[in-house]
C-alpha cells in the first residue's frame, strides 16, 4: 500500500508539473495523520514556487484519491496524509514467524473454583491466557487450551456445609437459588445469576462458621472426607450426591456464560477430583526423598531453599490444593 500511494502522489506531480521526483514518506505524529510528505519543499526550487503553495496544489490533488480521507498542510510545505480505514488496514502485512508450527501447546489458564465465584483475577488470567493462545496459533501451533478447578476440597466443604445448613433451617441466602435447591426437580429452572450469587454468599457463611464455630469447624472438615467418598464411590444418587452434582454443574454453567461474554472457550475442565487420586500416589512415592511426614500429614519442607513448609496431604489422608 505505502509503495502504491508513493507512485499515486508521483503520478500526480507529473501531471501537475511534468516532471519526475522521488516521494517519500514519513510517520508524523497520530493527530497529523497517517503519513507525511516534504515533496512541496524538494519541488520548490525545481519549479521556481514557494513550497506552500506547491503543497496546497498537489495536497488539494491527491485528496481525491480514494485511499485518502484528508490532507493538510503544515509549516513551510508538508503534507499531511489521513487514510482510509480500508487502506490502512492494507498496511497491516504483518506474518507472525511459525515459531510453533508442528508443535502441540496445552495452554491451562483462568482456573476458577467451582462452588465459589469469579473475581478480577479470573477475568485478567482468562484474557491474558487467551492472549498467549491465539499468539502461539498465529505461530502455527496446535493448541489445546483447558482449565483446571479444584472441585473437592475444603472450599467446597464450606460452601456444600452452608447450603446444607440452609436447606435443614430454611435460612433465607438467595430466596430463588435456595428454594429451587429444596425441590430437586425444580434446580434447573433457576437462573445463572442467583445460582452465582447462592453459591457465593454458601461459600462466605461456611467460611466464616469455619473460623467462628468449632462445631461447624469439626462438621466441615467431616463433610470434605465425604465429599471425597462420593468421588470414590461414583455417587450420583444420594441426598448429599445429588446437591452436589448439581450445584457443581450451576459452577460450570456459570464459567461457560463468562467465557462466552469475553470471548473465549476452553476445550475441557480438569477437575481436580479427576487427578486428586494420581496426585496421592505422586506424593507418597516420594516420601524421604522431597517429602516428609510431619504428625500425620505429609509436608514439603521448604526452608532450606528460600521456600516455607506445604502441606500436601493432610492429616485426614487427603490432598490439599498444592
Amino acid at each position: 500500500m505505502t509503495q502504491e500511494l508513493i507512485a499515486h502522489i508521483e503520478e500526480e506531480i507529473k501531471q501537475l508539473y511534468a516532471v519526475d521526483v522521488a516521494v517519500e514518506l514519513s510517520r508524523p505524529e497520530a493527530q497529523f495523520g497517517d503519513f507525511a510528505t516534504n515533496v512541496a519543499l524538494k519541488l520548490a526550487g525545481q519549479l521556481g514556487k514557494k513550497p506552500r503553495d506547491i503543497a496546497d496544489e498537489l495536497a488539494a490533488r491527491i485528496r481525491e484519491l480514494p485511499e485518502i480521507i484528508e490532507t493538510t498542510v503544515a509549516g513551510p510545505g508538508f503534507i499531511n496524509i489521513r487514510l482510509a480505514d480500508a487502506s490502512l488496514l492494507g498496511l497491516w502485512s504483518l506474518q507472525a514467524p511459525q515459531t510453533y508450527r508442528h508443535q502441540v501447546v496445552v495452554t491451562e489458564y483462568s482456573d476458577p473454583n467451582p462452588f465459589k465465584v469469579l473475581h478480577a483475577g479470573h477475568l485478567y488470567t482468562s484474557v491474558m491466557g487467551d492472549a498467549i493462545s491465539n499468539l502461539v496459533e498465529a505461530a502455527g501451533g496446535e493448541v489445546h487450551r483447558v482449565n483446571f478447578g479444584g472441585d473437592v476440597g475444603l472450599h467446597v466443604a464450606k460452601t456444600m456445609w452452608a447450603i446444607l445448613d440452609n436447606e435443614s433451617q430454611a435460612t433465607v441466602v438467595d430466596v430463588q437459588a435456595a428454594d429451587a435447591l429444596r425441590g430437586i426437580e425444580s434446580r434447573a429452572k433457576v437462573d445463572l445469576d442467583h445460582r452465582a450469587v447462592y453459591l457465593g454468599q454458601a461459600y462466605a457463611q461456611g467460611s466464616e462458621a469455619y473460623d467462628m464455630d468449632e462445631e461447624a469447624k469439626a462438621e466441615i472438615v467431616a463433610l470434605n472426607k465425604k465429599i471425597y467418598e462420593l468421588h470414590a464411590r461414583d455417587d450420583r444418587e444420594s441426598d448429599l450426591a445429588q446437591i452436589y452434582w448439581t450445584t457443581r454443574q450451576w459452577s460450570y454453567d456459570y464459567f461457560d456464560a463468562f467465557y462466552s461474554r469475553i470471548g473465549t472457550k476452553f476445550e475441557k475442565y480438569y477437575p481436580e477430583s479427576s487427578v486428586a487420586d494420581r496426585g496421592l500416589r505422586e506424593v507418597r512415592a516420594q516420601v524421604g526423598e522431597v517429602f516428609a511426614d510431619s504428625n500425620g500429614a505429609v509436608v514439603f519442607a521448604g526452608e532450606a531453599f528460600g521456600l516455607h513448609t506445604r502441606v500436601f496431604i493432610n492429616g485426614e489422608g487427603l490432598p490439599t490444593y498444592e
